[in-house]
């Protein structure tokens, strides 16, 4: 760990993964789990895919990860550095490219870049899912939940809140 004081650690390591989380957050989530568990050793996989969860069943938007994140290195004041060091730049980004984008004019560049950008959003989240079951699914039981739900997910039309409820009364129930 580096002798960079917490708050500072957490705004240049959020600062920076603003700028390159295209799809936002969740796309980011990889990244995340490398830095805050791997490299700066802040949290345990555990811990990580329990702040995921409970970023993912509260209402808001996906960056409620990040939050957490901070919360648990330094507290409120490191939950208020890495959530805005997180939104700040891109939403400054954002705001800037939106107005360059908007001149008149019939370039083809942001459909392309548009289009660009699904693929690369849906492969970073793919990687998301997989770091997380990865780090939470030890037996045979929890994995099996966890291909259960993503095919009923992607095949359905269910609430996912229905089928995180599911999980958590298997979990409850010491099945998995």
């Amino acid at each position: 760990m580096s002798s960079q004081s917490p708050i500072w650690a957490l705004i240049s390591t959020f600062g920076l993964m603003s700028l390159f989380a295209v799809g936002g957050a969740a796309a980011a989530v990889p990244e995340m789990h490398r830095i805050a568990v791997e490299v700066h050793r802040w949290m345990t996989d555990k811990q990580f895919a329990d702040a995921y969860a409970i970023a993912q069943l509260s209402p808001g938007p996906n960056v409620l990860i990040v939050t957490l994140i901070g919360y648990a290195v330094a507290g409120i004041p490191g939950a208020l550095a890495a959530t805005l060091a997180m939104c700040l730049p891109t939403a400054l980004l954002a705001y800037y490219v939106s107005r360059l984008l908007s001149r008149p004019g019939q370039s083809r560049w942001p459909g392309l870049i548009q289009a660009a950008l699904v693929p690369l959003s849906i492969g970073l989240m793919a990687a998301s899912a997989l770091i997380l079951a990865r780090s939470t699914d030890r037996n045979i039981a929890a994995l099996l939940l966890t291909a259960t739900v993503a095919v009923i997910a992607s095949v359905s039309r269910a609430n996912p809140l229905w089928l995180l409820l599911a999980g958590g009364l298997l979990g409850f129930a010491g099945i998995v």
